[in-house]
């Protein structure tokens, strides 16, 4: 089963508590192994074995590319979408634009860590990068150091502070519109 994190948006609006019923227990019990399998198959990536070869790509200089390659481009590219669409416009423009900026040139233990880091809660995310809640452990003892990376990078990016014309502009830049 899940660990219960504290989760706040304003201020400290204290600790959440979790009270299940006996009935409510025996339920999760029965939907916890169907949750564990959608979420296997939604952080899946996925092989180029299950990709038409019409959809196969080619590099810049027009020469097909590599298993690998394809399958490092389609993270790549999944990666900076997921970053994009996270469903709160504050988290979209600074995690999307920090990952259309930074993830095409991430390595491989780089981009494992920024992937954990975006199958989080989308709230746990925003609290992260406004500096609300503290990394969590696990992605301080990484070493590639993304997260701490990602909340270096919001704290100076405009986009909290930017004018509308240059928001718009953030947004249009970065395919968010």
């Amino acid at each position: 089963m899940n660990v219960v994190t504290i989760r706040f948006y304003r201020g400290e609006s204290g600790e959440m508590e979790e009270k299940l019923s006996e009935q409510e227990q025996k339920l999760v019990k029965i939907a916890q192994p169907k949750y564990d399998s959608i979420y296997e198959k939604h952080i899946q990536m996925p092989k180029v074995d299950n990709i038409s070869n019409d959809s196969l790509g080619t590099t810049k200089e027009g020469t097909t590319m590599t298993t690998e390659e394809i399958e490092l481009d389609i993270r790549k590219k999944r990666l900076i979408y997921r970053a994009k669409q996270r469903g709160w416009l504050e988290v979209d423009l600074l995690l999307g634009t920090y990952a259309s900026k930074y993830v095409p040139s991430m390595t491989k233990g780089e981009m494992d860590e920024f992937e954990r880091f975006v199958n989080l809660e989308t709230i746990d995310i925003y609290n992260f990068l406004t500096f609300r809640a503290d990394i969590p452990d696990k992605f301080l003892d990484e070493e590639c150091g993304v997260v701490k990376n990602i909340q270096e990078w919001a704290k100076k990016s405009p986009l909290g502070k930017a004018s509308p014309s240059d928001y718009a502009a953030a947004k249009k830049d970065n395919n968010l519109i």
